[in-house]
Parts: structure tokens; C-alpha cells; sequence
């Protein structure tokens, strides 16, 4: 379930959603047990507003796709991943504001 409006990744939908994606995608891997995540939360959601159109953004909760978090080494959790052209560009783990997740990821989206 996602913890906030966000739409959800899952093992079955990754590729379609992320690596074969035409937009870039924003991930944002997260587990209902972590406290940064949840302060997290919100200001991914303002992103994925404020970038609808430009940037799909999605959570993937990694106790529920702990093989995928695996395969793309997301250690911990909040982690954000920047895809474009299904490969991974960017990424920054842990609690960030919102300037510094734009600052971060901005110079490789066209917004």
C-alpha cells in the first residue's frame, strides 16, 4: 500500500513502468517501518505534481521487492533513483528537502 498518493512498483510492473519508460522515472524506494521515509513522503508527492507530464514518479516498497531493491543495490531506505532510458542516472539516499532532491536531480530532467 502506498503511503502517499503515489502509484506503487512492484517486481511485475518495473520494467514496463521504469525500463521501458519514454519519460524519465522517479523511484522512490521506501518501507512503511522507516521514519525518514515517511518525512520523505510528502515532498515526493509535491515532485510528482509539480513534474506530472515531464517525470513519472512511483513508490517500490523494498520489503515487498527486496529482490529488485537488491539487484539495483538500494542498501537503505529512503533511497530516490533518478531512471532515464531504463538506466539508473542518478540516486541519493536518505531524509533531503525538497531543494536538495530538485538541486540533485534537476541538470538530468528538461522541467
Amino acid at each position: 500500500m502506498p503511503f502517499v498518493d503515489l502509484p506503487s512498483l512492484t517486481m511485475e510492473n518495473f520494467e514496463e513502468e521504469v525500463l521501458n519508460s519514454t519519460l524519465p522515472v522517479l523511484v522512490d524506494f521506501t518501507a512503511e517501518w522507516c521514519g525518514p521515509c515517511k518525512m520523505l513522503d510528502p515532498q515526493v508527492a509535491q515532485l510528482a505534481k509539480e513534474w506530472e507530464g515531464k517525470v513519472k514518479v512511483f513508490q517500490l516498497d523494498v520489503d515487498k521487492a527486496a529482490d529488485l531493491a537488491a539487484r539495483l543495490r538500494v542498501l537503505g531506505v529512503p533511497t530516490l533513483a533518478l531512471f532515464i532510458d531504463g538506466k539508473m542516472v542518478a540516486r541519493m539516499t536518505g531524509y533531503k528537502p525538497k531543494k536538495g532532491i530538485i538541486k540533485k536531480f534537476s541538470k538530468y530532467l528538461s522541467l
